[in-house]
């Protein structure tokens, strides 16, 4: 089983966004700025879903872990930490989800 956390991603995409190495995915996703980097979460997505619906553990496993790393460069762009995430999680299982959605604000 391995060790290998969110954090552990967070960090390195970190590493990589300020990286001057010309081969890093990551580094060349975020320098095409926050459309492109929500573009290329909202496909991962999309292909998460469709791999659920066709009931393929293997390619729901390859698929959450691209949307995985696409969500946290995401949050790198927009500034929000992982631990930000967690918090907000967090404080909602204080209560039931009808109750949470109860409180956020009508749309």
């Amino acid at each position: 089983m391995s060790n290998f956390t969110l954090s552990d991603l967070e960090s390195i995409i970190a590493q990589r966004a300020n990286s001057e190495d010309e081969m890093s995915y990551t580094r060349k996703l975020m320098g095409k700025g926050i459309g492109k980097c929500a573009q290329k979460l909202g496909e991962e997505a999309v292909e998460t879903v469709i791999a659920a619906m066709q009931d393929d553990k293997a390619e729901v496993t390859t698929e959450t872990a691209d949307l995985l790393y696409h969500l946290l460069v995401v949050l790198k762009m927009s500034d929000v930490s992982l631990n930000d995430v967690m918090d907000e999680l967090a404080r909602r299982t204080g209560q039931t989800g009808l109750q949470e959605k109860a409180s956020r604000p009508a749309d």
